[in-house]
């Protein structure tokens, strides 16, 4: 009877399954461009020049000694590696697809959310755009340069506006993903072209004119990511306190 059952569920037999398994991987390696150019060398030598120079040692520390943040790390890691497949193809290196950066970085903070987003920086390159050898221009234009944008912008905000939670969740977060959406396609854009891999033309008018399409949808995501964070997990909020923003006076 258990045989029976097992057998109705399974109607390959292991062996095979594990054959199909192989030939998936092996298909999807096979298209994978492992080949590294002039200018991804110059893009992994500015990246590590980048990281060199924002360097979160005490934020690592911090995270290497706290399984709570780690938990919290791998839950936002693994929510953005998700939300980076649903991605629209415009040519090989011209994808469009939600960020989740500004939240990653309300959560962490800009310069360990820089190092976090290493990660599924790595995994898009590899999976989606099938170009490793893009990894060190792309985690720097596409990532970790707009993470700075972002936090000038959220840091800029808290200084300059009324500390509340309208401009925590509106500007910090709405509009400041809006904008991340936005430099997110301008860097990785200019990259492209200084590079020669794509001509202006085809950059502005397939690519570049479509980001204002994808800015309020990236908006709309962070910041209801964020209204739900400051409601019920503020303390999952890098740099948030009650005491600035609900017990003024």
């Amino acid at each position: 009877m258990i045989d029976n059952q097992m057998y109705q569920e399974y109607p390959y037999p292991i062996g095979n399954q594990f054959i199909f398994m192989l030939e998936f991987w092996q298909g999807l390696l096979a298209n994978i461009q492992w080949q590294l150019s002039g200018a991804d060398a110059l893009g992994l030598l500015l990246l590590t020049l980048w990281l060199w120079l924002i360097y979160p040692s005490r934020d690592l520390a911090e995270l290497a000694a706290n399984r709570q943040l780690q938990g919290r790390a791998l839950l936002a890691l693994s929510a953005m590696m998700g939300i980076w497949l649903f991605n629209a193809s415009i040519h090989g290196l011209l994808q469009l697809h939600f960020l989740g950066l500004v939240t990653l970085m309300l959560m962490f903070s800009w310069r360990l959310a820089t190092i976090l987003a290493l990660l599924p920086s790595a995994f898009y390159c590899v999976f989606v755009l099938k170009a490793p050898g893009h990894f060190g221009a792309y985690a720097l234009m596409g990532v970790c340069l707009p993470l700075f944008v972002a936090f000038v912008i959220h840091n800029r905000s808290f200084y300059l506006l009324p500390k509340n939670l309208f401009v925590l969740i509106f500007v910090s977060g709405f509009a400041n993903a809006g904008l991340s959406q936005l430099s997110h396609e301008s860097f990785w854009s200019l990259w492209l072209g200084i590079s020669g891999a794509y001509s202006w033309q085809v950059l502005w008018h397939d690519y570049l004119s479509l980001s204002i399409l994808m800015m309020f949808p990236e908006a709309l995501l962070n910041g209801m990511a964020v209204t739900l964070l400051v409601v019920y997990r503020p303390e999952w909020l890098a740099d948030y306190s009650d005491r600035h923003y609900l017990w003024r006076g």
